[in-house]
């Protein structure tokens, strides 16, 4: 009987010391405190690093029973725990706990330094340290931090070289999310578009695009990311360190999908094709600009007139004929540009023209010049206006032609209320005001609207 009166005795003490929050039991190697000795004694293993449990199907070891039980369910499969609100089971009673927490939607756990909220506190304790940085799982083998230790497991795979993970229709060792290159699943879908991944860490970035979230920040500039891969990619700016070569010329990169679409250089390779023309692009972002050409999308509006733009690097080269900003300068004259290619169009210091016509004796300075040239010859026109059945050779023509249909009239006289579509109409109209015959004597049209003497006076017809 005293024996049963002691058992219920540490089971009440057991019970307090949950309840209680007291934890008697420290450990003497590091700061941690534990309420009951036997959680101490499992606690000690991982100083000791001793782990005398074994599975007899694989070379890993525990240092707790109940851990290599836990294990051998990847072995079994074995999913003891199921949800009483679908079909789904889990291997871990955890897992299935974190589960039921979708179907009630419940997440008490909020980040004080932005809007996220989370279901678990052990969520919200690893989401904290993308804002502090944390990374307290270091690798033994090399210097890089993780801020998750299932992510220096993994990682630590590349030192072993071990792929426990086998697909069955190819010969790649892979995780789950690779069998989906081959079922073509994507069972994770975004509630603010249509978009689906195959993996929930992509939905989890791409949630970002719909928060504006940018969670890594750069510790040498103001700038932030929504990747820490953008993030590791943008601190290179400052390092200046491009470790990815190019083996058919000198250039360098940053990152190895910049020296990947760089190869397409050499190669000619466009693998991204406009399903409703012909055209192939090499990057595919520059088809997804194309196509606005087709759907007459122009989503980047300028805020100081009326105009609109497909492109956002478009839009920051119109705001300088508002600002009169022209960062391009030439090293060899005075002049400078608002764009790169204005400034490449101007190097003709040198004289050198290596572009020539093979249909007659004309040199060129750029290669884009001469296919422009080359239209003269073979009478191409594949600029076509979508609102008259004229066509033209180069696409400045045919944005020019486009303000015969438009009341746009960019072009201003300073002297009078006259304004014109095209800038050569306007210099004609300077020219036949002032009366003037040689296009360079401006002094003789600025006479027109001084009216100082020889031609302001009027013409009289003699009856």
């Amino acid at each position: 009987m005293s024996k049963y009166n002691s058992s219920n005795t540490q089971v009440c003490t057991k019970y307090i010391l949950t309840h209680s929050g007291e934890k008697p039991y420290r450990c003497d190697q590091c700061t941690k405190c534990f309420s009951q000795k036997g959680s101490l004694n499992n606690h000690m293993g991982t100083h000791s690093g001793e782990k005398p449990y074994r599975c007899d199907q694989c070379t890993k070891r525990y240092h707790r029973k109940c851990d290599l039980e836990i294990h051998m369910r990847t072995h079994t499969g074995e999913k003891p725990y199921r949800c009483d609100q679908c079909t789904k089971c889990f291997s871990l009673k955890g897992t299935l706990k974190f589960h039921r927490s979708t179907h009630s939607g419940e997440k008490p756990y909020r980040c004080d330094q932005c809007t996220k909220c989370f279901s678990q506190k052990g969520s919200l304790n690893l989401h904290m340290r993308t804002h502090s940085g944390g990374k307290p799982y270091k690798c033994d083998r090399c210097t890089k931090g993780f801020s998750l230790k299932c992510i220096l497991n993994i990682h630590m795979r590349t030192h072993t070289g071990e792929k426990p993970y086998k697909c069955d229709q190819c010969t790649n060792y892979t995780l789950t999310m690779h069998m989906r290159t081959h079922t073509g699943e994507k069972p994770y879908s975004c509630d603010h578009c249509k978009k689906r991944f195959a993996r929930h860490g992509n939905l989890n970035v791409h949630m970002r695009t719909h928060s504006g979230e940018k969670p890594y920040k750069c510790d040498q500039c103001t700038k932030r990311f929504s990747q820490t891969s953008h993030l590791k990619s943008h601190m290179m700016t400052h390092s200046g360190e491009m470790p990815y070569k190019c083996d058919q010329c000198t250039k360098r990169f940053s990152r190895t999908s910049h020296l990947k679409i760089h190869l397409r250089t050499h190669s000619g390779e466009k693998p991204y094709r406009c399903d409703q023309c012909t055209k192939c692009f090499s990057r595919k972002s520059h088809l997804k600009i194309h196509m606005r050409t087709h759907y007459g999308e122009k989503p980047y509006k300028c805020d100081q007139c009326t105009k609109c733009f497909s492109q956002n690097g478009t839009l920051k080269i119109h705001m300088r004929t508002h600002s009169g900003e022209k960062p391009y300068r030439c090293d060899q004259c005075p002049k400078r540009f608002s764009r790169g290619r204005a400034l490449r169009f101007h190097m003709t210091h040198s004289g050198e023209k290596p572009y020539k016509c093979d249909q007659c004796q004309m040199r060129f300075s750029q290669n884009n010049i001469l296919k422009n040239h080359l239209r003269t010859h073979t009478g191409e026109k594949p600029y076509r206006c979508d609102q008259c059945p004229k066509c033209f050779s180069l696409k400045g023509s045919l944005k020019i032609h486009l303000r015969t249909h438009s009341v746009v009239k960019p072009y201003k006289c300073d002297q009078c209320t006259m304004r014109f579509s095209q800038k050569g109409t306007l210099k004609i109209h300077m020219r036949t005001r002032s009366g003037e015959n040689d296009p360079s004597n401006l002094s003789v049209h600025m006479l027109k609207h001084t009216g100082n003497g020889v031609l302001s006076h009027r013409v009289t017809r003699q009856d």
